[in-house]
């Protein structure tokens, strides 16, 4: 058994990352331009609810009269280069203390190539994992649904694709193209796509409502573990 994990909403809760990534921004309108923090985290937080994540910066500048392009992108950078104070939930460390040194365990997350190393050093994941795969270090082509760092995967293993596991959260991508292939996917019901119904073939093979309950999904399919 290969046993791969999702990041983002699967071991941790993103929402974590991105309310630290709004804060930067708050505290670089403060140092660049004087505006307050605290008011300016309110706003930030509150756009983000109210429209996503698509214009908080531009709602935010437009409200100072400052907004330009280049200030957009100045915002998204030192949002993307923060250094965030992120945990892994508690059932992601018990997973990953239970398995590790046991059976081969692998990272596989899409995003941008900065945010998601920073994420995973923060987390303090790197020798948690024989290998941690960024997708988007291969090529947005590589990002999910994409098999191709799975198949590394393989490659590495010497394996066949009903020796992987896959646990993620968000059968919008995760699943999808690893279902027809034979590995079993596992979803886990938390962070921002635990309500979300899927067809089948996107879905995934197990549904779990948190990692606690992985063990014995894995003890069903594979044997005692």
């Amino acid at each position: 058994m290969i046993l791969i994990f999702d990041l983002d909403d699967t071991l941790y809760d993103e929402s974590k990352f991105v309310d630290s990534g709004l804060a930067a921004v708050a505290s670089h309108g403060h140092a660049r331009w004087g505006w307050d923090a605290e008011p300016s985290l309110a706003t930030l937080r509150e756009t983000l609810t109210v429209e996503g994540r698509g214009k908080v910066f531009d709602r935010w500048l437009e409200s100072h009269g400052k907004w330009s392009r280049a200030r957009v992108a100045e915002c998204v950078k030192v949002y993307r280069h923060h250094r965030p104070n992120l945990e892994l939930w508690p059932s992601g460390s018990r997973m990953l203390s239970r398995f590790g040194g046991r059976v081969p365990l692998y990272l596989v997350t899409d995003g941008h190539k900065i945010v998601q190393r920073n994420k995973v050093d923060a987390l303090g994941l790197w020798p948690e994992f024989r290998r941690v795969f960024i997708t988007h270090r291969f090529g947005r082509a590589a990002a999910k649904p994409s098999t191709l760092c799975f198949q590394r995967i393989l490659d590495l293993e010497g394996c066949t694709w009903r020796d992987l596991v896959y646990v993620g959260d968000n059968p919008a991508k995760d699943f999808v193209g690893l279902n027809p292939l034979g590995a079993l996917t596992v979803r886990v019901l938390t962070g921002a796509h635990a309500c979300v119904r899927a067809e089948k073939s996107y879905d995934g093979h197990k549904t779990i409502l948190d990692l606690d309950e992985l063990p014995a999904v894995l003890s069903e399919h594979f044997g005692e573990i």
